[in-house]
């Protein structure tokens, strides 16, 4: 079974998470100094920001995007909700509002904003890979690319885009399921 993993935190939920992180540091510095003295600031802080970065990978660990072969899962730390994948009409790599290269599916009905649903936003690709962040987008990228070509949707690449993706990332060039605009 293949399953691909995706999704972009948006930024009020991400502040929202930085927020829970610093209360949780806060609150058990707070506590080891209230029951310890203030000899054992330091163990407070360190145990706090130990327990505040945990919070922080749970939180993103646990939003995102699933795309499996049976339909498209988005997850909350809180919930999660199904999307079928006959409500996914095509596909776009494109530029966002940031300047950023955003994967997007277009979604029929839905309360989704913009009818959308982004999968990944990237920085724009202009030298080969460089780093394991790197590495990684562009392990998501062919696959997220993969799963929509085998499901037969058409996905829209913008040529500078495909240009550099083949040039720097050496990925394949738009076959099949995928169209240069």
């Amino acid at each position: 079974m293949t399953m691909v993993r995706a999704g972009v935190v948006p930024g009020r939920r991400a502040a929202w998470y930085g927020a829970a992180g610093v209360v949780v540091t806060a609150a058990i510095c707070g506590g080891i100094v209230g029951v310890f003295g203030v000899n054992r600031i330091f163990t407070g802080l360190l145990l706090g920001i130990a327990a505040g970065i945990a919070l922080l990978f749970l939180l993103f660990g646990l939003d995102g995007v699933v795309l499996t072969e049976q339909a498209i899962v988005r997850r909350t730390p809180w919930g999660a909700e199904t999307l079928a994948w006959d409500r996914v009409v095509a596909g776009r790599f494109a530029l966002d509002e940031h300047a950023r290269w955003s994967l997007a599916l277009d979604l029929n009905g839905g309360d989704e904003p913009h009818g959308e649903l982004v999968l990944l936003s990237i920085p724009p690709v202009v030298k080969p890979i460089a780093n394991a962040y790197d590495m990684r987008k562009r392990e998501q990228v062919n696959e997220i690319r993969g799963m929509l070509r085998g499901k037969r949707i058409p996905v829209t690449v913008l040529p500078e885009i495909a240009d550099a993706l083949t040039r720097h990332w050496r990925l394949a060039p738009p076959t099949h399921g995928d169209t240069a605009r």
